[in-house]
């Protein structure tokens, strides 16, 4: 195990979290992740049906402060995370930074390891704008949101290997949704580009997500990579699964209707 304790990063007294007390518990209720996600699909689907011979609703102040509550929760969490990622990627390599436990119980991580699994929560509540505001809702935005909070919920409580890189790079790109879903609702003038940036960065994710989920396989069999082998299947089920969802949705998105919108102009 890698020792960050001098590695100068400081933890900060909100930081100060009981690991044991904070893994005891997930180990206890993780199970609650299932009602949460049954409650979540009933009220998104019984809410379109209510919602459906009502007006739309706008929605624009709430809009801008969740998702800006939920862009500095992600920034700090992937400035903190990312900056221990980096520690452990200099002192002990890659493949110390996959397998690894320590950011379950480091002296920063703890505090935002355990953060990360019970975010995912109340980020189900993202779906509640989409549904009053009477928006197309994806299956790749239900089944994701439902997915993550298993897994994450599922994975924490055996401190598996491979936790550190999946919640870091889900930290980083939630930084950038959230802060670009902020300004769209606050009106501010965004550029096309950042939206395909986004979109990449999330395959990029994904397809990160499935390599270290082979890695922590690999390894594992040399008795240095903490896993289980069917944590590491649903692990890498859920990441080929959104790998070809987000790829899809970049082709509909960004190439199908480019190339529909020349076809149109030359007709």
């Amino acid at each position: 195990m890698v020792d960050l304790n001098h590695s100068g990063l400081t933890e900060y007294s909100f930081e100060r979290l009981d690991e044991r007390a904070a893994m005891e518990w997930m180990q206890t209720h993780w199970s609650k992740s299932f009602v949460f996600s049954t409650v979540y699909a009933a009220l998104v689907f019984g809410g379109q049906h209510y919602m459906k011979p009502r007006p739309r609703m706008k929605l624009r102040r709430p809009l801008i402060l969740w998702s800006l509550s939920l862009a500095v929760f992600s920034i700090i969490g992937a400035i903190r995370t990312g900056s221990y990622m980096l520690q452990v990627l200099s002192v002990g390599g890659f493949r110390r930074s996959v397998c690894d436990q320590s950011f379950y119980n480091g002296p920063v991580t703890k505090f935002w390891a355990y953060a990360f699994v019970l975010s995912k929560a109340p980020e189900l509540g993202d779906t509640a704008f989409v549904v009053l505001r009477k928006q197309k809702l994806l299956f790749l935005h239900w089944y994701h949101h439902i997915t993550v909070l298993l897994y994450s919920w599922y994975s924490y409580k055996d401190m598996v290997a491979g936790g550190g890189w999946f919640m870091t790079m889900n930290y980083g790109v939630h930084a950038l949704m959230y802060s670009y879903y902020a300004a769209r609702a606050a009106g501010l003038p965004v550029p096309r580009p950042l939206a395909v940036l986004i979109t990449s960065a999330q395959i990029g994710q994904m397809a990160t997500g499935l390599t270290v989920s082979g890695l922590v396989y690999r390894w594992m069999q040399h008795g240095d990579c903490p896993s289980r082998l069917h944590n590491i299947f649903w692990a890498a089920l859920m990441y080929l699964s959104y790998l070809l969802l987000f790829s899809n949705f970049f082709y509909q998105t960004y190439l199908r209707r480019r190339g529909d919108a020349k076809t149109t102009k030359v007709e």
